[in-house]
């Protein structure tokens, strides 16, 4: 059953390796702010140490997870086995947003594939890794990638993903800033 760790063990990071799909959560400090909660695909996660792991965010409709790291830097993220034996791994750290131009970013960049529609690499401190049985989660067969983002942000070109940063990441729904906004004032 379910096991507390402090660091990502060489099993951890294999299972991580082998998933297919992994979910983000972040929430604001406001009680009345809203919970965010991503499905990430794409082979964009990175185990970078025993407690630090980073994966490549592409261009969306929201910005919430920048926005909330850099409000609080709170961060969870699962991994759940869709086949195989049952399990599920919860990361739970605290993390902040490199975007190109940054410091780190030469070298965090390294680790990923860029794509097209790359908007920033989110970045995580781990200080507790939790491990439960995931009977519960059903078996699903992984078919690919989708290829719509990619095709979307082609299309879009650099100056036009530029735009649509602007008017769609530089702050959360509950109107907290993103690091993307610093770019732009």
């Amino acid at each position: 059953m379910g096991k507390e760790m402090e660091e990502i063990s060489a099993e951890h990071k294999n299972f991580i390796e082998a998933q297919h799909l992994f979910f983000v959560t972040t929430a604001p400090l406001n009680e009345e702010g809203h919970i965010n909660l991503s499905p990430k695909g794409f082979d964009c996660f990175r185990v970078l140490s025993p407690t630090r792991v980073g994966y490549l965010d592409i261009v969306g409709s929201g910005n919430e997870t920048s926005a909330h790291l850099l409000e609080n830097g709170r961060i969870t993220f699962m991994f759940c086995a869709f086949d195989g034996p049952p399990k599920i791994l919860r990361l739970y750290g605290k993390g902040k947003t490199v975007l190109p131009g940054d410091d780190e970013w030469d070298k965090l960049s390294q680790h990923f594939k860029i794509l097209p529609a790359t908007r920033q690499i989110i970045v995580a401190d781990i200080f507790k890794v939790k491990s439960s049985c995931g009977f519960g989660i059903p078996y699903y067969e992984y078919l690919g990638e989708r290829d719509h983002a990619i095709k979307w942000a082609e299309k879009k070109g650099e100056d036009g993903l530029e735009e649509y940063k602007k008017e769609k990441n530089m702050v959360s729904m509950d109107g907290l800033p993103t690091p993307i906004a610093s770019k732009f004032i």
